[in-house]
């Protein structure tokens, strides 16, 4: 069965094609589309076993762009099937369904109302998020297409956890509670994390951090999240590349009236001018590094309040769960960066663990020493590989033999 895997961003589309047989989900091709609707829009485009091509192309709309993945999909050069009617399954990142979905869905009418509904949660993602569906819908007929929620496996977390101590008028009209983000990416590490352990996924308690330059951390109890650091929205939890993460609240109504800023611009200030960036003035951490080397004492100063905010977080986890089995680091500093992981692992010594200093160097898979009372993971992340799986799972039902 071949599945078609769709990211969309509000001026872009990644994709990826699978062929699926049985149990083996085998990537053909991914790609690309750029600046969709802006001046240089161009696409990338990946086959497995064939040169990567790049060509530049007015590209004014995302149905437009799914056109452009449809041809470069079945282009008689670099393409890897014959035809678009081959895909039998399209799978969508959705970034927010709430209390809706507990689980990843096969898309109807009914289905993008609700997520329609939660564009107020996710206005940065939500709607272009439905820009892709609908535009996958327009350009591809009739084959099924699936929604797959960064929020459905957060959706286990007890009230204790999601709740916040506002009037609960708030959450029963308007929704305000804790909802998670990095679904697919800490389920896929979480149960990748239990096999490593050879233990059953609903008998381990485990916490994964997802640390890239947006972060989050999670913590499995028999197979279940029972707290995540992420909450109505992605902004809340460990300091990340441009968000500001945890802070009083009162701090908003401070600046807010200091610097006499609205909401909409109090919101781009700690989305998109916070957190690391915000601190020293570079977001991506190589570039920190880099400035710390060179002295930068605000670089070294937000290194170690980064390192520090997770290290609390993986603290209370720990506590939460009563224990730990794994910790695990993935995306792209928790499996790049052996410096943050080696900062943050020798914090936990109290634990038990043990740093093997050469596997962490190495970027191997279990970086603990074998006497290691906790044993600890990198653990590459692979979101289009679970929307892929999840795809299938609701699909393949639906092909008549």
């Amino acid at each position: 069965m071949k599945t078609l895997v769709i990211n969309c961003g509000s001026s872009s589309i990644k994709y990826q094609m699978f062929d699926i047989e049985g149990d083996e989900f085998n990537l053909v091709a991914k790609g690309l589309v750029e600046k969709i609707g802006l001046e240089g829009s161009n696409i990338t485009h990946s086959p497995v076993g064939k040169e990567t091509v790049n060509f530049r192309k007015d590209i004014p709309d995302h149905s437009e762009a799914m056109k452009v993945i449809e041809n470069a999909l079945t282009h008689l050069e670099h393409g890897v099937v014959d035809n678009i009617n081959e895909v039998q399954g399209v799978g969508h990142r959705v970034v927010h369904g709430g209390e809706a979905f507990t689980d990843s869905s096969l898309i109807t009418e009914d289905v993008i109302k609700a997520i329609k509904d939660r564009y107020d949660l996710a206005p940065l993602h939500n709607p272009p998020n439905v820009i892709g569906i609908e535009a996958c819908l327009k350009s591809l007929g009739d084959i099924p297409n699936v929604a797959v929620f960064d929020t459905a496996v957060h959706q286990t977390m007890p009230p204790k956890a999601y709740m916040y101590a506002v009037p609960l008028e708030l959450y029963k009209k308007y929704g305000v509670r804790k909802y998670g983000f990095h679904g697919t990416s800490h389920g896929y590490v979480a149960k990748k994390a239990a096999k490593q352990l050879g233990k059953p996924f609903n008998e381990c308690k485990i916490i994964t951090c997802h640390v890239g330059n947006g972060g989050s951390i999670t913590a499995f109890l028999n197979g279940k999240v029972i707290d995540t650091s992420m909450g109505m929205t992605p902004l809340e939890g460990i300091i990340m590349g441009t968000r500001c993460g945890d802070m009083d609240p009162a701090v908003l109504l401070y600046i807010m009236d200091k610097l006499n800023l609205d909401t909409k611009q109090v919101n781009d200030l700690l989305n998109k001018k916070s957190g690391m960036l915000g601190l020293c003035g570079a977001s991506d951490l190589r570039d920190v590094h880099s400035l710390a080397a060179d002295g930068d004492q605000d670089a070294k100063n937000a290194i170690d309040a980064f390192n520090y905010r997770i290290l609390k977080y993986i603290g209370a986890y720990v506590a939460a769960l009563n224990g730990v089995d794994a910790i695990v680091f993935t995306a792209g500093v928790g499996e790049n960066d052996r410096l943050v992981r080696e900062e943050i692992i020798n914090g936990l010594s109290y634990l038990g663990i043990e740093l093997d200093e050469e596997k962490n160097t190495n970027n191997e898979t279990v970086i603990s020493t074998n006497s290691s009372k906790v044993q600890v993971f990198m653990i590459p992340t692979n979101e289009e590989l679970v929307i892929a799986q999840e795809t299938y799972r609701i699909v393949k039902p639906l092909i008549k033999s």
